[in-house]
């Protein structure tokens, strides 16, 4: 174990968890580093919906029951990632055995078992949960995303997934989450979102800023603007998903096989504006988690050119600082 190195989650103890996405192939390998530097964890992907419950008459839990051991065993909190999803939720949930589509009662019948199952199983255990992940339209003018959920139950799929949620673990923190949530036009559509819920009476706690940027944007006043917007609501902000692209999206190189130096160096003072951005407004934001412990399982590898490599988090491939660690801890 690296001695000299100081932790990332002690530098910021007091202010707030400093997370990570981590799956049981990286707690197995690498546990002991993401126990020294994170003492908040947020399962990539194994406590999504078809993860755990693929089948309508089977659970599976072993890979978020080891995640949740790992966690407890380190003193580390945990966050609920997601419960209602148009990504990675098992088709059976909108259908009839015949295939045709399933009725608005039945759907939240479906919802209300998978909640009631998976929450109760942690409950007092997972602090927050993601409720809804991703519902909002930004490619056109609509409001809402068009996913099963809207067609099957409604607009109102929203507030009674928080209300369905609530009731499996009062005690659990809610949250909204979603991405590009500093783009102007989608962040008054999600403050609309979270603003219609809290005045209908939905148990809304927090909205998850997911963090997905890039080297040359959004830039510092954008993600202030954001923060600002959705503390004026009340609620609580965790940074859910943060790590810094070395491309923007529209950028199709696909032949480096090393970050520039210009590259570390810009995000060495990326990770510095941005925390000081963070720690700026820490009486609002509880939780910074990133989406990966090291560069050396990110999924940006490939994402959005197959095949290209990214440099997206405070730690290299072999698991070592790199000067933005530096940063962000001093």
């Amino acid at each position: 174990m690296d001695t000299k190195t100081p932790s990332l989650y002690g530098a910021y103890e007091g202010i707030f968890h400093i997370g990570a996405a981590v799956s049981t192939r990286t707690i197995r390998r690498e546990g002991e580093f993401i126990a020294s530097h994170y003492n908040s964890l947020t399962a990539e992907n194994q406590m999504k919906f078809e993860e755990i419950h693929p089948e309508e008459s089977s659970y599976d839990f072993d890979a978020a029951d080891e995640i949740m051991k790992f966690a407890e065993k380190n003193g580390m909190a945990v966050r609920g990632h997601a419960l209602v999803w148009h990504n990675q939720t098992p088709d059976w949930v909108f259908e009839e055995a015949d295939g045709t589509p399933a009725s608005r009662e039945r759907v939240l019948e479906r919802l209300h078992s998978h909640a009631h199952a998976v929450m109760s199983r942690y409950r007092g255990r997972i602090h927050a949960w993601d409720v809804v992940n991703e519902a909002i339209e930004e490619k056109t003018e609509a409001y809402l995303r068009e996913t099963k959920w809207l067609t099957t139950v409604g607009e109102d799929y929203l507030e009674q997934a928080f209300r369905i949620a609530h009731a499996a673990d009062p005690s659990a923190q809610l949250f909204y989450n979603d991405y590009n949530e500093t783009d102007p036009i989608k962040r008054d559509k999600i403050y609309r979102l979270v603003r219609s819920l809290l005045e209908v009476g939905a148990p809304v706690h927090g909205m998850g800023m997911q963090g997905h940027w890039n080297l040359h944007g959004p830039s510092i006043d954008e993600i202030r603007e954001a923060i600002e917007r959705y503390a004026s609501l009340g609620v609580r902000l965790h940074i859910t998903e943060l790590d810094v692209s070395a491309f923007d999206f529209e950028d199709r190189r696909s032949d480096l096989l090393a970050p520039t130096d210009e590259m570390q160096e810009m995000l060495t003072q990326r990770y510095d504006d941005i925390f000081r951005l963070f720690r700026e407004y820490r009486n609002f934001i509880d939780s910074v988690t990133f989406w990966g412990a090291a560069d050396n399982h990110t999924w940006l590898d490939g994402f959005p050119v197959r095949g290209r490599l990214n440099w997206p988090l405070p730690f290299d491939r072999e698991l070592k600082p790199k000067p933005a660690f530096w940063r962000i801890v001093e």
